[in-house]
């Protein structure tokens, strides 16, 4: 079982374990652009439940969860020398809203399934809570349907979630192939106050139930701010995230200008030890929970991508960090491989709506229908000139709210009646587009990164 002992993660005969790995996004938390419906998860779930009932909208979602990672999956990812796989999860897997503090075992079904298949590869999990009753961010990936993140206003979902983990810890407790718990996926406490508490009473929670399993502790908003921890916990990460401005959606060229702002590998490193400092200064772990940039389709434009990966990968392994690339498989935006064949077939023109509305945030470059937008982002600009909203200010809230929510959710009723009429072989199809064997591999990706494990 790993354990930290200084900047390192050891294993009980203290050889160092340096964790590389990727991230399962949107298997057990589900987002928006990496499986392509709009909004949130529970929202799309309800609107497929009014088309196909209950028990035939269960039988699709739990036959995804089985086909999105199988053996196939683990070996590729074992293959390419991996050791890491970070495993988003949402609470309503084992609690429901209307049911609260009453957890259905069920949750584990899956999850113990694929820790299994990775722990069989020499493949170690780590279990991250993405999303929190309440929601704990801003954002879609927590599964919010709007932009407030309310699990930091009411002690209830707080509550819950100590709950949660003191059974996930008590389930995983004498799990070697866990390397640890990661409780709150990107924290966004807008006052900087509820967070550090929380934290506190969750440490001593979870260690009560589980006193050896590594915590890895997201910084306040979205891993970033570390001055909301007020002592150093044993045996713990604090995890930061490292996604670079030129690989986002809206990126710019690299090197080159995104937004005004400048970037290069300097940039990078630059960027990288500001975010690192805490970790530094305290002589904890260094561990980077997510990055990597998006890729648009165009050849020249991707292959600054794949530098701006290089160039990441590169500063990591000059100071021994670990990592985790977000992420493992989608429907073409950022993962490794994608999927095809009737999914593809079935929302793909669905997709491309999406794309020009740019309803997903993941994959919207805030420029999309912009003869619409534009006038009213000025109307803004000019009219709430000090508007500086949490946590990334005027400009990006004002699309969170008008694309992110209001276009994603009146593209939901949309999204379900695509799934009118067909029947159970037809569902079971969709579901099984995600299977390793019909996927399509993003290549040049696969080759960086076996490239990078080698060494």
């Amino acid at each position: 079982m790993l354990h930290v002992s200084g900047t390192h993660l050891v294993t009980d005969d203290d050889t160092p374990v340096r964790l590389r790995g990727v991230g399962l996004g949107g298997w057990m938390n589900m987002e928006n652009f990496i499986t392509g419906y709009p909004a949130n998860e529970s929202a799309m779930r309800e609107a497929v439940c009014g088309v196909l009932g209950e028990e035939r909208a269960e039988l699709f979602f739990d036959r995804l969860l089985s086909s999105f990672f199988t053996e196939r999956d683990a070996d590729l990812l074992a293959g390419l020398g991996m050791n890491c796989v970070r495993i988003p999860i949402n609470y309503r897997h084992w609690e429901s809203d209307d049911r609260p503090f009453e957890i259905d075992p069920r949750g584990f079904r899956h999850l113990d399934r694929v820790i299994g298949l990775l722990g069989e590869r020499g493949i170690y999990s780590v279990i991250d809570l993405h999303a929190l009753p309440g929601s704990q961010n801003q954002h879609w990936h927590s599964d919010n349907p709007t932009h407030v993140a309310s699990f930091w206003r009411h002690r209830h979902f707080q509550d819950r979630v100590v709950h949660l983990w003191e059974v996930l810890a008590d389930h995983y407790r004498d799990n070697p192939w866990v390397a640890g718990y990661n409780p709150a996926n990107e924290p966004g406490d807008v006052s900087g106050r509820v967070v550090g508490p929380f934290y506190d009473r969750l440490v001593k929670a979870v260690r009560a139930a589980d006193p050896h399993h590594i915590l890895f502790l997201d910084g306040n908003t979205y891993a970033t701010d570390f001055s909301i921890f007020r002592e150093m916990y044993e045996n713990t990460v604090f995890v930061m995230h490292d996604y670079a401005l030129a690989g986002f959606a809206h990126g710019g060229p690299y090197p080159g200008h995104t937004r005004g702002e400048w970037c290069d590998r300097d940039e990078l490193e630059r960027t990288f030890a500001r975010r690192s400092q805490f970790q530094r200064e305290t002589g904890t772990p260094l561990w980077v929970g997510e990055f990597g940039p998006v890729y648009t389709g165009d050849p020249d434009k991707d292959a600054q991508r794949y530098q701006i990966l290089r160039d990441q990968l590169a500063i990591y392994d000059a100071q021994g960090v670990g990592w985790s690339l977000w992420t493992y498989k989608d429907v073409g935006l950022q993962g490794l491989v994608h999927a095809a064949g009737p999914y593809l077939e079935r929302f793909g023109g669905f997709m491309d709506k999406k794309r020009r509305l740019g309803a997903d945030r993941w994959g919207s470059t805030m420029e999309e229908v912009a003869d619409v937008l534009a006038p009213l982002h000025e109307l803004i600009e000019r009219e709430f000139p000090s508007w500086d909203p949490y946590p990334w200010g005027a400009r990006y809230q004002s699309d969170d709210l008008i694309r992110h929510i209001l276009f994603a959710q009146a593209l939901l009723p949309e999204y379900a009646e695509l799934f009118r009429g067909l029947d159970d072989d037809e569902l079971a199809a969709l579901a099984d587009s995600f299977l390793l064997e019909r996927c399509v591999r993003r290549e040049p990706l696969l080759e960086l990164l076996a490239d990078n494990l080698s060494r």
